[in-house]
C-alpha cells in the first residue's frame, strides 16, 4: 500500500518513458520489416516486455538497450512458437499479435490472466477470418485463450464489424501489406479513439508502407508491401505525462513534461486543451508542454471518445473543480483493464465526491474539492487507477494505494518520478 504525501503547491519539471502506444505499433512495423531497425527511447515495461517475449517465440529477437532496442525483423516471416504465447493482461498486444500470428504457417495458442478472457476480441477475429484466417475463441466466448491454425491470409476485401476498439482497427492494418493480395477494409459503425488509428497510420507511413482512406476511418486500402527498417524515435507517452500536468492543475503548480512534443501523435495530449478550458494556462517549453494550474477550476462537458486512457485523469481533476463535469462517449472504458467508467465512479464517492454513472457517460459534480476526504484507493490492479488518484493524494490527506506495483505495466518508475513533484 502507498500512502500519497500531501503538498501545497508543485513546481518541476519531469520526463515520462517513451509512449507505450507507439512503442507497441514500432514493435510490429519493425518485426515484421526486412532488416534490422533501432527504437530509440521505447518503453521498458511489463506490457513492452509481452510483446517482445512474443516477438521472439516467433522469431523476432528484439535486443533491448537502456535507450534504444534493436529489432531484427524477418520480413514477415513468421516462425510457429513452441508453446503458447501468453500475453498477461496486454490487450494491445493481444490484439496486435493475433493479426501477426495470423501471417504465419501453423499452429498459434494466444493466451493472457483471467482479465484477458473477459476482453472481447470477437470482431477482429471476423475481419480475419474474412482474410482466410482459421481463428476461433477457445472457450466459445469471442475471447482470449485463442487458437490459430494459420497459413497467411489471403487479402481482398473484410469488414470489421464495429469499430468500438481503435486496437482491432490497427492490429489489421499494421499486418494488411503482407497478405497474399492488396486488401480493402470496411468498418461498420462508429470508429472511437480515431488517434491511435492516425497513430498506426502514422508509424506505417514511417516504415514506408502508405494506405488510402477516408476522413471517417471506415474504409481503407492497403497495398502489398513490406516495412523498411529505420531508426524510430518515440515520443513521450502522453498517457503518462497525464498525471503530472493534473498535478499541476489541482494544486495551483506548474509542472513541465519535457518530452512530449507539440504537435505529439497521440491523441492524449489533448487532456492538455482540456485543463485549459477548466482554467489552466498552457505553454510550449523547448520540445516539451507546460502547464500552470490555477486556484479555481470550472467543470466542462467534454466528448473523450477518442481519447478513453486519461478519462480517469480528468476524472479526479474533475472532482476538485467547482461545477458539473460531464464526459461522454466512454462505453469503451468498460472493455479496459477494468471497468474503468464503474472503477473510477466507485473510487471517487469513496473519497467523497458526487458522481452518477450511465452507460457511457459519467457526471462528476465538483465543489472545489472541499467535500473530499481520504481513503484506501483499490486499483483493480489497473496501472491508470493508481496513477490518477495518485493525484488526488497531493491534495486530500489519507490517500491510500493498493496494489500499487500494477504501474509496471506501463511506467515501472512511476513512483519515483512521482516522488520529484515534493
Amino acid at each position: 500500500m502507498k500512502e500519497i504525501k500531501t503538498v501545497s503547491t508543485v513546481d518541476a519539471t519531469v520526463t515520462v518513458p517513451g509512449s507505450k502506444s507507439l512503442t507497441q505499433r514500432a514493435l510490429i512495423a519493425a518485426a515484421l520489416a526486412d532488416g534490422s531497425s533501432t527504437l530509440v527511447g521505447p518503453l521498458a515495461s511489463e506490457d513492452t516486455s509481452y510483446t517482445s517475449q512474443a516477438l521472439a517465440q516467433m522469431g523476432i529477437q528484439v535486443e533491448r538497450g537502456a535507450d534504444t532496442w534493436a529489432v531484427n525483423g524477418n520480413g514477415g516471416v513468421i516462425a510457429t512458437p513452441e508453446k503458447e504465447i501468453f500475453l498477461g493482461n496486454n490487450g494491445t498486444a493481444t490484439r496486435f499479435l493475433t493479426s501477426v500470428a495470423a501471417l504465419g504457417e501453423g499452429e498459434f495458442r494466444i493466451n493472457g490472466e483471467e482479465r484477458m478472457h473477459e476482453r472481447p476480441i470477437g470482431p477482429l477475429m471476423e475481419a480475419l477470418q474474412g482474410w482466410g484466417a482459421d481463428i476461433r475463441s477457445i472457450q466459445g466466448t469471442g475471447c482470449p485463450p485463442l487458437l490459430l491454425k494459420s497459413k497467411g491470409l489471403a487479402g481482398g476485401a473484410t469488414v470489421l464489424p464495429e469499430g468500438k476498439s481503435s486496437q482491432y482497427l490497427s492490429s489489421l492494418l499494421l499486418v494488411a501489406p503482407y497478405a497474399a493480395a492488396p486488401t480493402t477494409l470496411e468498418v461498420r459503425g462508429e470508429v472511437l479513439s480515431k488517434p491511435y488509428v492516425a497513430m498506426t497510420l502514422s508509424v506505417m507511413s514511417d516504415f514506408g508502407v502508405y494506405v488510402d482512406c477516408n476522413e471517417e476511418f471506415t474504409s481503407f486500402s492497403i497495398p502489398q508491401g513490406t516495412y523498411k527498417p529505420m531508426v524510430y524515435q518515440i515520443e513521450g507517452d502522453a498517457s503518462n505525462a497525464s498525471y503530472f500536468w493534473a498535478a499541476a492543475a489541482i494544486t495551483g503548480g506548474r509542472v513541465t513534461v519535457a518530452n512530449v512534443p507539440v504537435p505529439s501523435l497521440q491523441g492524449d495530449a489533448g487532456l492538455v486543451p482540456l485543463l485549459a478550458r477548466m482554467g489552466c494556462e498552457v505553454s510550449r517549453d523547448g520540445n516539451g508542454i507546460t502547464l500552470q494550474g490555477r486556484d479555481t477550476l470550472n467543470g466542462i462537458s467534454v466528448d473523450m471518445g477518442d481519447m478513453p486512457d486519461v478519462v480517469p485523469t480528468l476524472a479526479v481533476v474533475a472532482a476538485f473543480a467547482r461545477g458539473k463535469t460531464v464526459i461522454e462517449n466512454i462505453a469503451h472504458l468498460r472493455i479496459k483493464e477494468c471497468d474503468r467508467l464503474t472503477a473510477t465512479l466507485t473510487e471517487l464517492a469513496k473519497m467523497g465526491a458526487k458522481v452518477e454513472e450511465g452507460e457511457d457517460f459519467m457526471v462528476i459534480h465538483g465543489d472545489g474539492g472541499n467535500g473530499l476526504h481520504g481513503a484506501s484507493i483499490e486499483t483493480y490492479k489497473d496501472h491508470r487507477m493508481a496513477m490518477s488518484f495518485a493525484v488526488a493524494g497531493l491534495k486530500v490527506s489519507g490517500v491510500q494505494i493498493t496494489g500499487e506495483e500494477c504501474v509496471a505495466k506501463s511506467f515501472p518508475d512511476f513512483w519515483e518520478r512521482f516522488a520529484k513533484l515534493y
